[in-house]
């Protein structure tokens, strides 16, 4: 198979992509599911890993996007995005398959640290793909269904991450009370099947059309110093990179606090997770109509007070009974999932937006790097903090005053990141009140249907039935035909 990219691209091989590109996301969300967030903190708690580690296996993902230098130096090299995604991917998939194979060879061969060890290069040829990968995605997508394209694709990665999530679940504990000394081998049987997923999806990769780009013939230094002159860009690299400091600071112990403190069995947290892809599952469509119509620093104003008062609910959990805790926590991940998915969608697209075309690939590898720093730093702080508070204070505050500390920290570093999204401009930037209006009025045009029946079969259908003819998904035809992306004679 030739990966080498085409001078002009029919809009039949631009509709063939964008279908190919929603086979690798299924394939790449079954791999992560597997082997990461909720499943790896259990994995990692299983083999005795402290909070400091689990702030590395959380930092790993991050950290190494500073790698995606290396993408930038290739495709200044070579021009060919897909050979280079197509290499990594396969590169990144390969230590999956070794993690699983080790512990069915030599019994004795689980460690936190030898599982820390493989998944940095996992994570380090991953990067490598990701920044050849965005600047690809970037010229295959048409810009008139951007939002509502990585919308879609999303939802459907999250209808699968919410049932094999669930499966998984209820496998493990079921593998903890009848055949515990087999638990090991459940986590590498899903190690392997990662692994065989994720080559499916590079398969799909490799298949997927590429427009050339124009070389790339600067000196990789001025390239780099290039996006930080840039006013408005260096401040959406500011605000993005205190975010997602705040966000990583507390979120990848949410689990760890769950199954640690609460006493939580891993079915009812992963039960919990799949609440918040449900929510975020059922938002993100409104969430791509809305960076459309609207803009997505919008988007952000709304969506992240809304996180931040999650994570300071977080800190009267430990206080509540059974009875209250329960409901409280579905209440906070159904809110949890919304916002994130807000935030997540108009952060990937503002940074697309505000990236010439001409130099796309330098603008999103540097404001990846950028906020990777952050990214990586904040679990190593949170981890820190984590260990500090339970070492050495034993006040109560609300039942469990170490953990309510930490998360009230990561409350006040997101209110203060939310003072730097004033200074970002975005093109098309309308007031927060119109989009909260239409907010409220879909709201409540869904509660006065949820009475029909029939309408209720439909909604089901539509969002959860992932639906192939011809080998192609019908979802995304509709959405095509939706947006008015009409194909040239």
């Amino acid at each position: 198979m030739k990966l080498l990219p085409s001078d002009q691209l029919t809009n039949a091989q631009v509709k063939t992509g964008l279908h190919l590109i929603l086979k690798d996301g299924l394939a790449t969300e079954t791999m992560n599911t597997l082997t990461a967030g909720t499943f790896l903190t259990a994995i990692a708690l299983y083999m005795g890993a402290s909070n400091v580690q689990i702030g590395i296996l959380a930092a790993l993902p991050t950290l190494t996007n500073i790698f995606q230098l290396v993408s930038v130096w290739l495709v200044q090299r070579f021009n060919n995005r897909r050979a280079i995604t197509v290499t990594g991917a396969i590169c990144a998939r390969i230590p999956l398959l070794v993690i699983g194979t080790l512990p069915l060879l030599f019994s004795n061969s689980a460690s936190v640290s030898a599982l820390i060890f493989l998944l940095s290069f996992q994570y380090l040829f991953a990067s490598i793909a990701g920044g050849s990968w965005n600047s690809w995605m970037r010229d295959l997508i048409p810009q008139q269904i951007l939002g509502s394209y990585f919308s879609h694709r999303s939802r459907l990665m999250q209808i699968l991450n919410v049932t094999l999530s669930l499966c998984i679940a209820m496998s493990i504990d079921y593998i903890k009370v009848h055949y515990p000394a087999h638990e090991i081998t459940a986590y590498a049987v899903m190690f392997i099947i990662s692994g065989v997923t994720g080559m499916w999806g590079v398969y799909a990769l490799a298949r997927t059309p590429e427009p050339k780009s124009k070389p790339i013939n600067d000196n990789i230094v001025k390239l780099f110093t290039k996006p930080l002159t840039v006013s408005n860009f260096r401040k959406l690299l500011v605000f993005n990179s205190c975010w997602i400091f705040a966000f990583n600071l507390v979120t990848p112990f949410f689990s760890v606090y769950m199954m640690k403190t609460l006493g939580l069995p891993l079915v009812y947290v992963i039960s919990l997770t799949i609440v918040s892809q449900v929510s975020s599952i059922t938002s993100i469509k409104m969430w791509g109509s809305c960076s459309d119509r609207y803009s997505n620093k919008t988007i952000i104003r709304i969506c992240a007070p809304v996180y931040i008062g999650c994570i300071m609910a977080w800190s009267v959990i430990g206080v509540m009974s059974s009875a209250f805790m329960l409901p409280l926590l579905v209440v906070i991940h159904m809110l949890m999932g919304a916002s994130n998915a807000g935030i997540t969608l108009a952060l990937q697209n503002i940074g697309l937006k505000l990236a010439p075309a001409d130099e796309g690939i330098v603008y999103l590898v540097t404001k990846n790097i950028v906020t990777a720093v952050f990214s990586a730093t904040a679990p190593l702080v949170g981890g820190l903090l984590a260990d500090f508070f339970t070492s050495h204070f034993v006040i109560h505050l609300f039942g469990r005053g170490q953990w309510n500390l930490f998360f009230m920290a990561g409350a006040v570093v997101g209110v203060l990141s939310m003072k730097l999204l004033r200074a970002v401009q975005e093109n098309g930037e309308l007031d927060k009140k119109l989009l909260v209006a239409e907010l409220q009025h879909l709201f409540k045009r869904r509660v006065r249907n949820w009475h029909h029946l029939p309408v209720l079969r439909r909604w089901f259908y539509l969002r959860t039935a992932v639906a192939f003819k011809k080998g192609r998904f019908l979802h995304l035809d509709e959405l095509i035909q939706f947006k008015g992306w009409k194909e040239k004679p």
